[in-house]
């Protein structure tokens, strides 16, 4: 167990980059910020990480090819998907990255040639026609289990004869 500031940070900073690249002069900037947020926990301040306004390297248009999609946070590009870089290198749900850069959200984060191929696949296996009967399908059933049956005629008393 790391026993100095110092120590604590090199380790969390290390875990970070093992996952993540890093150039040098981002992993010194990681390190002087985990550094200085560890100092004011210790001081027993109270940890302020500023919100920082990320710009789009490029612009949403230019982001979506139909080879390739680049990531507007970082600028790479060669992604068939995104999906798994956001999660991986940004820490960041699909939904997140739509809302904060203004992509509609019926807009698929994979390039448009891959789209295009999933949609054939999809039509040629014909998912389309089933996936159109199992909603009918569900929809009677739902239908058929909120009907309630009619409620019969409540029975008469019968008055017991007396002895």
């Amino acid at each position: 167990m790391a026993s100095t500031i110092i120590e604590m940070a090199a380790e969390i900073v290390a875990a970070h980059a093992s996952t993540t690249t890093m150039s040098s002069e981002e992993l010194i900037a990681e390190l002087q910020k985990v550094h200085a947020a560890l100092q004011s926990l210790e001081a027993g301040k109270e940890v302020v990480v500023p919100g920082e306004e990320v710009k789009p390297a490029i612009t949403v248009k230019e982001a979506f090819k139909k080879n390739e999609v680049i990531c507007l946070v970082c600028g790479k590009g060669g992604f068939k998907t995104l999906t798994r870089h956001l999660n991986s290198a940004h820490n960041i749900k699909p939904k997140d990255y739509k809302k904060q850069f203004g992509i509609p959200s019926k807009q698929p984060l994979s390039a448009k040639s891959l789209t295009d191929a999933r949609r054939k696949v999809a039509q040629d296996r014909g998912l389309a026609s089933n996936l159109a009967k199992a909603r009918q399908v569900r929809a009677a059933n739902a239908a058929a289990k909120n009907a309630k049956p009619a409620k019969a005629a409540p029975k008469a008393k019968v008055a017991k004869p007396k002895k």
